[in-house]
């Protein structure tokens, strides 16, 4: 029986009710174990992605089994996708990685493979608690970004070089651009701030410097790329 069920994707290539209910259950079965481990091994989270995990595996078994082996439903779905222009702004890498999960079970279920899609489903969603409760690429430093106002007296390249070594905060300079029709700059540091740094002091510092204006930290750490 066991092996019935890993090998039934293999079985029939006829779509019958009875296989398309199975196929529904799976996926939504598969969907909510990604959506619970995404939730557990996330700090913040939306509502709306955690509802687009436990969709997507249903969303794209239904397209699989729709498609089958014609050529032709191969293609014209390809075709009726290549309009669809998604507007949302890239997420981050984790949030990615999920969406890549949960199309790979839908795949799975949608073929048949519902012994492969609810195991590989189960080792993947344990390693992601493993890695959540190993804290695996933690870093003791936080990296956030610093945005900042200066006017156009105050040279960019240097103008808070001092401050940032006086509070032992490593940096690298990612981005300048004119603001105020080219009469201030805003300025955009990578900053490595470790857990002993007075944040507030080193704000007070910044904002000393380029007269009061506008400053930006974020409070959340941030990755290499940005």
């Amino acid at each position: 029986m066991i092996e019935s069920i890993f090998s039934s994707y293999a079985a029939s290539t006829e779509l019958t009710l009875a296989q398309a209910l199975l196929t529904f259950v799976a996926a939504i079965v598969v969907g909510g174990m990604i959506s619970f481990t995404y939730m557990k091994t996330q700090t913040a989270y939306s509502q709306s992605f955690t509802l687009t995990m436990m969709v997507l595996p249903t969303i794209v078994a239904i397209i699989i089994m729709l498609i089958g082996s014609n050529i032709a439903r191969a293609f014209s779905l390809a075709g009726a996708f290549s309009i669809i222009r998604f507007r949302s702004a890239p997420g981050d890498s984790k949030d990615i990685s999920y969406v890549l999960f949960s199309m790979a079970a839908g795949l799975a279920c949608g073929v048949g493979a519902y012994g492969y899609a609810v195991v590989f489903t189960l080792l993947l969603c344990g390693l992601m608690f493993g890695l959540k409760a190993l804290k695996f690429g933690t870093r003791k430093d936080a990296l956030k970004l610093l945005k900042v106002t200066i006017p156009e007296n105050l040279g960019y390249e240097e103008a808070f070089d001092e401050i940032f070594k006086k509070f032992n905060v490593g940096y690298e300079l990612k981005k300048v651009r004119t603001t105020e029709l080219g009469s201030l700059y805003e300025v955009v540091y990578a900053l490595q701030i470790g857990p002993d740094t007075n944040q507030k002091e080193l704000l007070d510092a910044v904002r000393t410097r380029n007269g009061n204006l506008d400053i930006t930290l974020t409070m959340n750490p941030v990755t290499q790329e940005n």
